[in-house]
């Protein structure tokens, strides 16, 4: 299965995430903000990162704009989980390089579905 780091300043989004994605048999890495996500995914491979939009010490849109200079993130899918729905951010994360946005509260089985389609892919 694959590993996915999920990147929100909330403890208790990533643990709902860890919670809905751990028992499909993925392994779960947090990070708080994008600074420590960036860190995150340099020490490591990564099959799918989930990140939030509005973070301290590094957004979303700077997350994923740092991502894709690293060479381990080519082709790796990122995944916007965040409160925002405006159309001008979902283009604007599009152009950064988000492969798809889910908007808070989300269900289990949508988290679960999603996911499964970008690691297959």
């Amino acid at each position: 299965m694959a590993t996915i780091l999920t990147v929100d300043d909330s403890s208790s989004i990533r643990q709902m995430i860890k919670v809905v994605l751990e028992p499909a048999g993925h392994t779960v890495v947090e990070a708080s903000d994008g600074a420590q996500g960036l860190a995150r995914a340099r020490a490591g491979k990564l099959d799918l990162v989930i990140t939030d939009l509005n973070m301290p010490v590094m957004n979303g849109l700077d997350l994923i704009r740092a991502l894709r200079k690293l060479p381990t993130a080519v082709g790796m899918p990122i995944l916007f989980l965040t409160t925002e729905s405006n159309d001008a951010l979902k283009q604007e994360a599009k152009s950064a390089g988000a492969t798809g946005w889910i908007t808070k509260p989300f269900k289990p089985e949508q988290l679960l579905g999603v996911v499964a389609k970008l690691v297959r892919s």
